[in-house]
């Protein structure tokens, strides 16, 4: 890595001008001490070139998804329109937005030169965009590769991701294995998208009382009102009224369900709605 090779270079060069310096003591130590700054220099200048080059991809999401979501009020506020064509071209330009997300991660390529672990950043960031994208096949090769390890423990969402694919492959124990291995690290409601993503995976199984149980116990621990319909639901046997449709996008992004198409706001006729009568 370049870091390393530049402050191993300048640690040594400042260890020979201290004993070309007929220094006494510290030859060693000065070495050293110039080895340790131009790492923390050299770190300082390659996070604030990766947090520009982020935020300028930050940005463009962004406005993408504003975009979206005008094109979508607007369609709600106009009658006529059709769900179906809406929706669909709503998916067409978000999968347009993260094919452009997935091709800028290229540019963070170089910072891998820089810094040991930025390679696993990367991967991380690719995952996300892939997943997206329904290009599975990628996804699975990275979960199989752990590159996403370390970020995993700040972001429930790639939990979530992983337990959802092994449910896909067919691999509902190894889901459950995720979630147990994981959970602990997401404190109060923080951990509640997966405890909805285990407790579907058990009614899918028709483990109805298991997954009510298990959602008395994720009520224990946090207050979230998904969690606690859908506790609510499987106490009074009613399984067929269980969504995870509460935690809006992170759920339906996870591709084990379909959203809801669009829904337009019906026109109120003028005059209060009432029907003139006929002479």
């Amino acid at each position: 890595m370049f870091a390393l090779a530049i402050s191993f270079i300048i640690g040594i060069s400042i260890s020979m001008a201290a004993i070309a310096a007929e220094l006494k003591s510290g030859r060693i130590a000065y070495g050293i001490l110039g080895f340790i700054i131009s790492q923390i220099l050299i770190s300082i200048l390659v996070r604030k070139r990766f947090k520009k080059v982020n935020e300028e991809m930050q940005e463009m999401l962004t406005t993408g998804q504003k975009r979206l979501h005008h094109k979508i009020n607007q369609f709600q506020m106009k009658p006529g329109g059709n769900p179906r064509v809406l929706q669909q071209q709503v998916e067409k330009e978000q999968q347009k937005l993260f094919r452009q997300a997935l091709e800028y991660t290229d540019r963070f390529a170089a910072f891998k030169k820089w810094n040991i672990f930025m390679g696993k950043q990367i991967a991380t960031m690719r995952l996300q965009f892939l997943y997206q994208l329904k290009e599975f096949e990628e996804v699975d090769r990275i979960l199989s590769k752990g590159f996403f390890t370390g970020a995993i423990f700040s972001d429930p969402m790639l939990v979530a991701m992983k337990m959802a694919r092994q449910y896909k492959n067919k691999d509902e124990a190894g889901a459950e294995k995720t979630f147990k291995r994981y959970v602990k690290w997401f404190r109060n409601d923080k951990g509640a998208l997966l405890y909805g993503v285990m407790s579907w995976i058990m009614v899918k199984q028709d483990r109805i009382e298991e997954a009510r149980q298990f959602l008395a116990k994720a009520k224990e621990k946090m207050y979230d009102e998904t969690i606690a319909r859908n506790w609510e639901m499987l106490s009074n046997n009613r399984a067929k009224s269980f969504s995870n449709a509460g935690f809006g996008d992170q759920w339906y992004g996870l591709y084990l369900e379909n959203p809801p198409a669009p829904k337009q706001q019906r026109m109120r006729p003028k005059g209060g709605g009432k029907r003139a009568r006929g002479f």
